[in-house]
């Protein structure tokens, strides 16, 4: 069983046209990453087919503070044209602060965490920009506030 199921899961990932893959992009992730708000994000081309993506989300408010930073292997398949989609797996680490101004109550530490990444993204050729619609489920493994994450997201990147 363990045999099929590995055989299916390589035949998903070969399937389909490889895309050619940006050597830089640079950005905001919107919504993602323990949902800071916003993330700045940065892609590094590795070959035509693989590229590493980092993303940090830091975040302040009255009650509170942290960031998060997250970083993925992905692969990437063309589509259509500019149309590609990517996946790959991923970790993240991150801390928090938080104490409340009514009750005045307190917590903070850190977290680890691991998981993956899935989305799409349309590269226009008239302009350098990416747009991408992306998920990023994680697994909370150390100090976790949440045990599961699920992490949805708009990117908005521009390519060099």
């Amino acid at each position: 069983m363990k045999k099929q199921i590995l055989i299916a899961v390589m035949a998903i990932f070969s399937v389909g046209a490889f895309a050619q893959v940006n050597d830089n992009a640079i950005g905001l992730r919107f919504g993602g990453g323990n949902f800071f708000g916003a993330e700045i994000s940065y892609q590094k081309g590795l070959s035509n087919i693989n590229r590493l993506e980092a993303d940090l989300g830091l975040y302040s408010y009255s009650d509170g503070s942290g960031f998060n930073l997250a970083g993925i292997y992905q692969w990437v398949w063309n589509i259509d044209g500019g149309f590609n989609w990517y996946a790959g797996p991923g970790a993240e680490i991150g801390s928090w602060s938080y104490k409340s101004s009514v009750t005045d109550d307190g917590n903070s530490g850190f977290y680890l965490g691991i998981g993956g990444q899935v989305g799409v993204e349309y590269n226009f050729d008239e302009i350098p920009l990416m747009l991408s619609v992306d998920t990023r489920p994680m697994i909370g493994l150390a100090n976790s506030y949440n045990s599961f994450n699920f992490g949805l997201a708009l990117g908005v990147r521009y390519v060099f």
